[in-house]
């Protein structure tokens, strides 16, 4: 394996792990289960953040697109509160909430909120006129009906996009929550490892949020999207 011949090569030491050592840090890792036990507690932690960071945005967003005065005031300071890493409410987090769950899910859940927010802002904005007159002919009316019968799914391809950027944002706000924050989770166990020099640690830790990131935006997203899209109408059913 040329991973493990440049390791052998070019005397990486500890600075790089080799294969061989990652995959011994991820048997041992998996078996006394402080891996397993961190990845669970992390995406708990993500879970939690997102599912709130969607419902806000998407009301947000729909505020956004349907009346100026927010879009003018509160759409604004989105804007500028979307320009500002997470992390750098997480001194303030810690002081409101203290070093725990918490703080992580606030920074999390801002990580994500402003994207979704925009996307469906800009998704609502865009849907032809046309869709909300028929609507309003057909007896919908202005209200909750309204919303989730025609606007949502509308607007949910620029949604989806929406949805999974928002994903990759809230690991990032997630990841670097817990480095600081006290408790358990992959971004303190990767601290951890750095602390200690286990590179092969921090290596499996790596490898870990990219593994779930895929699958979870393959497997989950890409599916949900290409399904919602044919169940709307704004596809055709892809061939298998």
């Amino acid at each position: 394996m040329a991973w493990e011949a440049g390791f052998r090569l070019f005397d990486w030491g500890w600075k790089f792990p080799s294969a061989t050592q990652t995959f011994q840090a991820f048997y041992d890792g998996f078996v006394h289960g402080q891996l397993l036990e961190a990845t669970l507690q992390s995406i708990r932690r993500l879970l939690l953040s997102f599912l709130i960071a969607i419902t806000v945005g998407t009301v947000l967003g729909f505020l956004f697109a349907r009346y100026r005065l927010i879009d003018d005031t509160i759409g604004f300071l989105v804007v500028a509160l979307q320009t500002i890493p997470s992390i750098a409410w997480l001194p303030f987090a810690i002081i409101w909430f203290g070093m725990n769950d918490f703080s992580v899910i606030f920074i999390t859940t801002l990580g994500a909120t402003w994207t979704m927010a925009m996307s469906s802002r800009t998704g609502i904005k865009n849907i032809p006129a046309i869709y909300t007159k028929a609507a309003l002919t057909l007896g919908t009316g202005n209200g909750f009906r309204m919303f989730y019968q025609i606007m949502v799914p509308a607007a949910f391809p620029h949604m989806m996009t929406g949805v999974r950027v928002a994903w990759a944002f809230a690991w990032r706000a997630l990841v670097a929550g817990e480095l600081i924050a006290k408790g358990v989770g992959l971004g303190q166990l990767l601290q951890d490892g750095r602390s200690l020099g286990d590179t092969a640690l921090m290596l499996c830790i790596v490898i870990i949020i990219a593994v779930l990131g895929t699958i979870s935006d393959h497997f989950c997203f890409k599916r949900l999207e290409d399904k919602l899209l044919v169940r709307y109408g704004l596809a055709g059913p892809t061939k298998s």
